[in-house]
């Protein structure tokens, strides 16, 4: 369980297939606070330590990442070089300073625009027309493992829709969202409990 308060941003060293893509990610966090079998979400996706080493302030650890979720995050995310945000797992009696989040991906967004509003930057992204029901005015949407708010959501005519976030700039700061551009692509989570909403109003129907 995580917040989608990322607290570092780490970078893939190695990449490696032995069945399963085995990636050796370079963060600044304390070696002995990670324990092996602990959960660290990487851009969203809830992933492992099965190994770890370095120092404090210049430490690594290894995820085992399946062919499952290579295949619903964001195409290239696993390759060298490529930055990460990560949080780790959420523990008892922690601040709940995001919202709830599984670190499980639904989907994968494009970014449309990016505009300058004050400080801060207007960004539309465009999902994908099974998540379209789940996404609502003022409701969470977890972006690369960022919990955000929708500001706006527009249906287009397929089913798809398009959503705008508010990034201010200690998001953008502190987080992979400074770099990204139009047309990059982004991990998206829906909210935990619109999933179970929409179930239940399925069931309903």
């Amino acid at each position: 369980m995580f917040t989608g308060i990322v607290t570092a941003i780490g970078t893939i060293r190695e990449a490696t297939r032995r069945g399963d893509l085995r990636a050796m990610i370079a963060c600044p966090f304390d070696p002995a606070g990670m324990a092996i079998g602990a959960s660290i979400a990487c851009s969203g996706v809830c992933l492992t330590v099965v190994d770890k080493g370095g120092v404090a302030g210049d430490a690594w650890f290894a995820v085992d990442i399946s062919g499952e979720s290579v295949a619903r995050t964001v195409p290239g995310r696993w390759e060298v070089g490529q930055r990460l945000n990560l949080e780790p797992a959420l523990k008892l009696g922690d601040e709940l300073g995001g919202h709830i989040v599984t670190g499980h991906v639904d989907g994968v967004g494009t970014i449309v625009s990016i505009a300058a509003v004050g400080d801060s930057h207007r960004t539309v992204i465009a999902a994908p027309h099974e998540l379209a029901p789940y996404l609502a005015p003022k409701g969470s949407i977890t972006v690369d493992g960022i919990s955000l708010t929708v500001n706006k959501v527009m249906d287009e005519a397929d089913g798809s829709c398009r959503f705008t976030l508010n990034i201010i700039p200690h998001t953008a700061e502190v987080t992979t969202f400074g770099g990204l551009r139009e047309g990059d692509q982004v991990n998206l989570e829906i909210d935990v409990l619109a999933r179970y909403l929409q179930r239940m109003q399925s069931l309903r129907g």
